[in-house]
Parts: C-alpha cells; structure tokens; sequence
C-alpha cells in the first residue's frame, strides 16, 4: 500500500473478512469510485472481485494455492478468479508452478515478486518490561527467548513445539518460548490459551505494533516457525533482516528462502528443533555465519526498493 501511495494513488485497504457477498463489494465500489482493485489471498480476497466492474489484480496468500486448491468448489471460484484477474503475482516460482500446474492458461499472467521488507525496531523498546509483562523472569543469568511470530490459526501450528520447550525449560530454565501474534481464529486461540497455561516456559503474548515487535525480535535469541503451510513468511524474512537466526520447519515455503545451516536452520520434528537449537546456543560462530549470510540474501532478493517498482509497473496493468 505505501508503494501505491507513493507513486500517487489513493489506496483503501479493506478486510476481506468484512465482507459476505459480491454485491456489497460491488456497491462499495461504485458508492467510492474505485478505478481498480488488488485482492490478497485468490479464494478469500478474489472470490469478492469475481464479476466485477473494475480491473483487479490478485497477490497469492499461500493457503490458496498450498490447501483451498484440494476443495472443488474453492478450486472452481479461483479459476474463474484468475481467469477475470489482469495479473496475478506469486512471491516464489514454486508458487508460481503450483498455480499454473492448475490453472495453465493463467501462467503468462503470473510474476514472480518475491516479498519486499523493510523492519523499524523501536529504538526505545523496553525490553525488561517486555519480559516482565511475558511473564518471563529476568533474573535467570543468561535468557534465551525464543520468538514464534504467527496469526493464531491451525495452518501456523504455534503448539507444535510446546512439549519439547517445556520439557526443556525444565532441564534449562533459562530457555522460554513466546508465542505472539493475533488471534485469527478465536476457537483455536482459546485452545492455546488452555495449553499454554499449563506449560512451562511457553508464553502468549499480546499483539504489538510492529516497532515494537521488530525490536523484540532484535533482543530474542532467535525466530521460530512451525507452520503446515507457508506461502513466505514475513516475519521469517523480518528476522534475517534484524541479524537474528531463524528456526523453521521444513516445509517448501520456508525452504523456498531458507538454504539449511547457511541462511538459518530447518526442522522436520519438535526433537530435532531442540538439537538444532542447542548446536546454535553452542556454536557463536556458526551463529554469526548464519546471520551474515542471511542478511546478504536478504539484501539480494528481498529489497523494498525492487517491490515498489514492481507493484507500481503491474498497477498500470489496471489502467
């Protein structure tokens, strides 16, 4: 949205979840004279262009192409999505690949951009009272906290490793895990709830601004994500960007951007977290290696500078 802004268009950014049908998106964009439309998610957001009066293009989510493609009707609706899209942009070529495997008509329509980040940690982040608020207590020698950054929702698995942290904590009780994110699906965020309580070591956290988030990602020993389904995780690239290692697990949309033991670290079990975890607590200069090299590919691929250009050539396409 900031790109569009800057080169001169007037954005309104809608939650998708607000809406029921296509007729009250239609009504929305004739009562505000909208010239076109980006939809985020190709069944979520697209669903509601469907029909629509005014050019749109759609930004893959992930879940669209990875999980909705296995429902028919889902996979139906997304069709004919793509089929009415001017452009549709996947933010790996795996992605890509995915959506035209299905749909190989619509493959010259769609770009391959890959995320665009730019992180602004907070300079006068308090992050004493961070831990205090976390229930974290500070007076453990030396901490490691351990960030698991996700939407409350089944496909973000944020209990996945729960046992295996609190049986460390156990063990160790300077290692604590805080989970943090909003809470997408209420249902399951009541489940976590009712786990965390009785986990030791793990901590819910409350949403935060996004300063404040990235400068608690810059105090924490490393990022964590244990996701079914990812189509490219922000706050993963969010993490390299800081200079802070990154634990996830091995599914192909992290490993899309993750080059294992180089650019961070991949797990395919909660107990070969732990292992990796505790070669990275032991090893600083790996640590460091690791770090480097992921900043220097973040800086090669996932420059905010390259994105804006881009979105704003595709955005033209809607003229």
């Amino acid at each position: 949205m900031n790109h569009l802004h800057a080169a001169g268009h007037i954005c309104v950014l809608k939650d998708a979840f607000m809406y029921e049908s296509q007729t009250e998106i239609a009504n929305l964009i004739s009562t505000d004279k909208f010239d076109g439309a980006l939809a985020i998610h190709l069944y979520k957001g697209g669903r509601l262009l469907q029909g629509s009066r005014i050019p749109f293009g759609i930004i893959f989510g992930g879940t669209d192409v990875n999980e909705d493609v296995k429902c028919e009707e889902k996979h139906r609706v997304m069709g004919a999505v793509l089929e009415e899209a001017r452009f549709a942009v996947a933010f790996t070529m795996k992605m890509k690949e995915l959506a035209a495997a299905e749909w190989p008509d619509a493959r010259k329509k769609i770009y391959v951009q890959t995320q665009g980040i730019k992180t602004t940690p907070k300079e006068t982040f308090d992050w004493y009272r961070f831990l205090q608020n976390a229930g974290i207590p500070t007076d453990t020698g030396s901490l490691h906290v351990f960030l698991l950054v996700c939407g409350l929702r089944r496909v973000k698995d944020p209990l996945y490793l729960v046992d295996v942290f609190s049986d460390w904590h156990r063990k160790e009780p300077s290692i604590h895990l805080g989970i943090i994110g909003p809470a997408v699906d209420p249902l399951f965020t009541s489940e976590v709830k009712e786990k965390v309580k009785r986990a030791p070591g793990v901590h819910l956290l409350q949403e935060m601004p996004q300063d404040d988030l990235h400068a608690a990602m810059k105090r924490c020993f490393a990022v964590v994500n244990s996701s079914i389904s990812e189509g490219m995780s922000a706050a993963i690239l969010e993490a390299m960007d800081l200079n802070i290692p990154v634990l996830a697990r091995n599914i192909p949309g992290n490993a899309a951007i993750i080059k294992h033991k180089e650019t961070g670290l991949l797990f395919s079990n909660p107990q070969e977290f732990v292992v990796l975890s505790k070669s990275l607590m032991n090893d600083p200069i790996m640590e460091k290696e690791i770090v480097t090299r992921a900043k220097d590919y973040m800086k090669k691929h996932h420059s905010w500078e390259s994105e804006r250009k881009a979105y704003e050539n595709l955005v033209r396409r809607l003229q």
